[in-house]
């Protein structure tokens, strides 16, 4: 291996040299950088439930949260990362911290509580920030940039929290499109949930990263559209079991969807009614226990211009559940198989304890031209609160709605019955696994691969990915190895995992990171190079190098003595200027505030007499009126008056032109 590598060094005229650019280095390559150790042997493979499927499917990423007191502030965990944030998605009520999540017995617990969060909310009509307040905190993790995958099986083994017949909360567990970052809006401003890969003039204003486009920017392919589309594998409904319309599910419920864009514009489907046919998804598959979801067929997506508008879709269907997955853990499913390279074909399939629920196939979404998804997707688990989720629809006759406050008397018309005593609820994920099939070049780990790259249109974006009200920086903190407090070994995960130093700070065993040393480590086992750029095979070779480092020297020398020429120049004009001879004509403030006054008054008395005294401002886009002229007056044969001036002194008498 070495002799190789000395060979390829000194070989500068028959191999080609690559210089490679490191652009999101994210880990080492050794086997198995996902798995968590504590995961059983017997389940490092799995097979397909889906008969059409005969493929091996390996293990490459577990977590199984069997270690106590894990934590998930950002900076301290491979894996996950538990946010700090207000979420302002789908009229939330909740405030999400880190501390609602962690490890307990055997379980990663997200806690939703009663506790008011005050934070700084943005009031998009007046354009400024205001001070408000959300009075119930949960929790969110995700994998956003840390593990991501194309292709495979993904497999959460959960107990659903709160009270099955009480409305209000919202469990979830879902993936996401890297190129978004959950409940960050402007990351995901037209990019979600965009799975679309052609050039039309009705979209490509709305979708950022458009098939359109003939240069590839951020690394990314000419001609390729991307987006971040979502699959939904557990969104629980619950609440009262009274019959629902056009449906045989009733509460508690839970839906599993795809949602993509762009959606259809026309003839959609009524809420809580059924599409009419062929103005809807067909061929889509149901099982026994599973229908089509009358209650969500998508959002529209506001911007301005109207021409940035667009439609998503949810293409969804519903599955009955009952008490027993709110007191027991119940295994949540999901296969999905991108599409070929030219978007066609492709599936996703949902099961429920190993039952199978809902299908929806490539050929199956032909009435938008969208496509499975190809696009890197990493994880997603959390609790959320909005009142657009199980809350009384339309408000009460009477009810404030815009109160949410338990205790407070006046908001508990607009609330479920029995809301207020649903806290504390915890929702508990006994483990996530995620499996790939053997040898499939479809199916690839990483959050920006070679075919959709995506770390350099974060890097170029990174504002969009972090909280810059509270003061953050950068999106993902790096994970801390080791140093954290300890008393006693046992704090750092002894024997195994670490060790207390005399000076009381954790020391990290190898495949353990985390101040604590408590969580696995985590890396991808084959992270693609973010960029190869070629160089003639002469271009660097010592000679070559040398000449090139002359002329860079030369050349910031050139530039250098260019500068210094021009800049004493400028300092002899600027002491020409201080001469004496035209102290006469020095303005003070108030002298100067005289000329713009009489240029303003001069400049309106050429204005037609109706225009004298109107408020209003025509902007640059508004038609009529005289043409722009830059100079700031009219034309048409109008005077404008100019002066020069520099530091308050005039050098030269002002000047009229026609």
């Amino acid at each position: 291996m070495n002799n190789s590598r000395n060979n390829r060094q000194n070989d500068w005229i028959s191999r080609p040299c690559k210089v490679l650019l490191l652009l999101a280095a994210t880990a080492a390559s050794t086997y198995g950088g996902w798995v968590d150790p504590d995961t059983p042997k017997e389940f490092y493979q799995t097979e397909s439930l889906f008969e059409g499927d005969s493929r091996e499917y390996d293990l490459v990423f577990s977590d199984e949260f069997e270690q106590e007191g894990r934590t998930f502030e950002d900076g301290t965990d491979p894996r996950w990362t538990a946010i700090d944030k207000n979420d302002y998605t789908n009229e939330a009520l909740h405030f999400y911290r880190p501390q609602n999540v962690q490890t307990t017995q055997g379980s990663l617990n997200i806690s939703t509580i009663l506790k008011s969060n005050k934070y700084k909310a943005f009031d998009e009509e007046k354009l400024k920030y205001y001070a408000d307040a959300k009075h119930i905190q949960s929790g969110m993790v995700q994998g956003w940039n840390k593990f991501c995958m194309t292709g495979g099986i993904v497999e959460f083994h959960a107990k659903l929290p709160g009270d099955p017949t009480v409305g209000g909360l919202w469990p979830a567990l879902w993936m996401l499109g890297n190129l978004a970052r959950a409940t960050y809006v402007g990351s995901s401003n037209y990019i979600w949930p965009y799975s679309y890969n052609r050039c039309d003039e009705k979209n490509r204003h709305s979708q950022q990263i458009s098939a359109c486009s003939k240069v590839g920017h951020y690394g990314m392919m000419p001609g390729l559209g991307r987006g971040s589309p979502e699959i939904d594998i557990v969104e629980a409904m619950m609440g009262s079991d009274e019959k629902l319309p056009n449906t045989n599910v009733t509460r508690p419920y839970f839906s599993t969807s795809l949602q993509i864009a762009p959606g259809l514009d026309a003839n959609r489907p009524n809420l809580g009614k059924l599409p009419k046919k062929g103005y809807w998804y067909e061929g889509l598959e149901y099982g026994n226990e599973t229908q089509l979801n009358p209650f969500f067929y998508g959002v529209t997506l506001e911007h301005k211009p109207k021409q940035f508008t667009y439609q998503s879709d949810a293409i969804s269907a519903n599955t009955h559940i009952g008490k027993d997955h709110f007191k027991s853990f119940h295994k949540y499913r999901m296969e999905w198989e991108p599409p070929d390279d030219d978007g066609t074909g492709g599936y996703i399939k949902w099961y429920l304890d190993d039952r199978f629920l809902y299908g929806i196939q490539g050929k199956n979404l032909a009435l938008t031209k969208t496509e499975i998804p190809s696009e890197p997707m990493y994880l997603i688990m959390n609790t959320a609160v909005a009142s657009s989720w199980g809350f009384p629809k339309p408000c009460p006759e009477g009810c404030d709605c815009s109160c949410f406050k338990c205790g407070d008397p006046e908001c508990i018309c607009g609330m479920p019955d029995g809301f207020c005593d649903n806290f504390p609820a915890f929702f508990a994920i006994d483990y996530v696994r995620v499996y790939q099939a053997r040898g499939e070049p479809k199916h690839v780990l990483g959050c920006s691969t070679e075919k959709r790259p995506t770390a350099r249109f974060i890097m170029g974006h990174k504002d969009d990915y972090i909280n810059k009200i509270d003061g953050q920086k950068e999106p993902l903190l790096p994970v801390q190895r080791g140093g954290g407090y300890c008393r006693q070994s046992g704090d750092c995960g002894y024997p195994n995992k670490g060790e207390c130093s005399s000076s009381n700070k954790c020391i990290c065993s190898e495949r353990y990171t985390g101040p604590n040393c408590l969580s696995p480590d985590g890396f991808d086992d084959n992270p693609p190079l973010a960029e190869v750029i070629e160089f003639d095979q002469m271009a660097l070779s010592p000679a070559m190098l040398s000449m090139l480092a002359l002329a860079i020297m030369v050349f910031m020398l050139f530039v250098g003595l260019a500068v210094l020429k021009r800049r004493k120049q400028a300092i002899a004009d600027y002491d020409q200027l201080l001469d004496t001879s035209h102290a006469a004509n020095r303005f003070d403030a108030d002298d100067m505030a005289r000329v713009m006054v009489r240029d303003r008054e001069l400049q309106q008395s050429q204005l037609p007499k109706d225009a004298v005294g109107s408020n209003e401002q025509d902007s640059y886009q508004k038609g009529g009126g005289a043409p722009y002229n830059p100079m700031g007056g009219a034309n048409d044969g109008q005077t404008t008056v100019t002066y020069c001036m520099i530091d308050g002194r005039l050098l030269d008498e002002q000047r009229s032109t026609n």
